[in-house]
């Protein structure tokens, strides 16, 4: 198979091919950073003789694999789309883009800021596997705000291609410099229900992972795949696609773990207040088989 396919035809996470798809709609504020579409609507002055007049928004698919279970959007972006996607993410022309299609994102935006409380018990679960103070490294970890044991570590790195300013104590770095440098733990925190290739992210991520190294990632349990547990029938009830663009189920994450080399030590399932939404993490812990 193509290594990037740019639309789909094999699972995310397990390779499979055998994918239940359905029809669905991309989010306006996606398709027009993405894409550059804007939501129409098709009136009688367009003259179009076989479509139906109403709102046309950019047409997509949801998929399910079969094997696994990992739920996803077909449309795989480029580095270039995604870069689109997350210029400047969060900063005031991103909110007012965003708020135009969504006003009730201005209600959230200030959660942002703030290290989020669930962090305390992700640590207490990672502590008995780790030193007192562990070598960090956060992949994907933004400043530095939501990184994990912020206040006790002995290095806390972070690589990130936002460029934003670091909260005091954590440092930026290069793959060179990961490459140099043993970790306790690396992790990667609420980044792979965004990316197009989430197995080859991890697989960037393993010269960082030695033998006793642990990898800790963290995905949202998100609401359609609790509430239907185990069902391989989610396609169809996913009619809308966001900033999320990858469900996973424990399955999928053992299945995509297993492919580049990693087994699951742990998995963890932790209901969080995030401040305007109650929502649930699955966290897994992995290592070098």
């Amino acid at each position: 198979m193509v290594s990037h396919e740019l639309i789909a035809r094999h699972c995310i996470c397990c390779d499979g091919d055998q994918l239940q798809r359905s029809p669905a709609v991309l989010m306006p504020f996606v398709a027009l950073r993405v894409f550059g579409h804007e939501p129409v609507e098709i009136t009688a002055d367009w003259g179009l003789r076989d479509l139906r007049q109403g709102m046309a928004y950019t047409l997509c698919n949801s998929l399910q694999c079969q094997e696994c279970g990992g739920l996803f959007l077909d449309y795989r972006f480029t580095d270039e789309q995604m870069a689109a996607l997350y210029h400047n993410y969060r900063d005031e022309l991103y909110n007012t883009q965003r708020t135009r299609f969504e006003p009730g994102y201005a209600n959230v935006l200030g959660h942002y800021h703030q290290r989020a409380a669930y962090l305390d018990e992700v640590e207490q679960w990672l502590a008995p596997h780790l030193p007192e103070a562990p070598a960090v490294l956060d992949w994907g970890g933004d400043s530095g705000i939501n990184s994990l044991f912020l206040a006790r570590n002995r290095l806390l790195h972070i690589h990130d291609i936002s460029g934003v300013e670091l909260v005091a104590g954590a440092e930026r770095v290069d793959l060179q410099r990961i490459g140099q440098t043993h970790y306790d733990l690396v992790c990667c925190s609420q980044v792979l229900e965004h990316v197009s290739f989430p197995r080859q992210l991890v697989e960037r991520m393993l010269p960082a992972i030695s033998t006793d190294t642990l990898l800790y990632l963290e995905v949202p349990h998100e609401a359609l795949v609790r509430e239907h547990p185990g069902s391989l029938e989610l396609a169809p009830l996913k009619r809308h696609w966001h900033e999320h663009v990858n469900f996973f189920t424990d399955t999928a994450m053992r299945r995509l773990l297993q492919r580049v080399g990693l087994e699951v030590v742990d998995i963890l399932r932790l209901p969080v207040e995030l401040g305007w939404t109650r929502s649930e993490v699955l966290g897994v812990l992995a290592r070098r088989v």
